[in-house]
């Protein structure tokens, strides 16, 4: 199913090759148009490292508890020849200019996490600093 111009709903599926469930198609749709934003801002294909995620999964990667990616509202990102921190940066720009919805943006080494959860949520998880 295409979700929009450049996403499709098979790129939201748990790794595992668990398709989103039907309940969180809207969610997905949603992750979707806000990432299809992005995309149309850095003119730059996105990788989705990971979207959707069931409970089971989620517990054996050791993804947080209430995790948003166990509704479809989350994606862990990356983008050829961007830098995570580039890329976080122009998420929160995004959002701060209101084309991007509200949510939880997270810096990881080697990827972006993004999530539509509505409220603001920020976090630094890489180690570009810790020697």
């Amino acid at each position: 199913m295409q979700l929009t111009t450049n996403f499709t709903l098979r790129e939201f599926e748990c790794n595992d090759g668990t398709p989103v469930p039907k309940k969180y198609i809207d969610n997905v749709k949603e992750l979707a148009h806000n990432l299809q934003v992005l995309r149309d801002e850095i003119k730059k294909p996105i990788s989705i490292n990971s979207g959707y995620r069931h409970s089971f999964y989620n517990k054996r990667i050791g993804g947080a508890k209430f995790s948003q990616h166990l509704t479809a509202s989350a994606s862990d990102i990356v983008v050829r020849d961007m830098t995570p921190k580039k890329l976080a940066r122009t998420i929160l720009k995004l959002i701060k200019s209101g084309k991007m919805k509200q949510g939880g943006v997270g810096l990881y080494n080697g990827f972006v996490h993004y999530d539509i959860r509505g409220t603001k949520a920020r976090w630094d998880n890489s180690s570009l600093f810790n020697f």
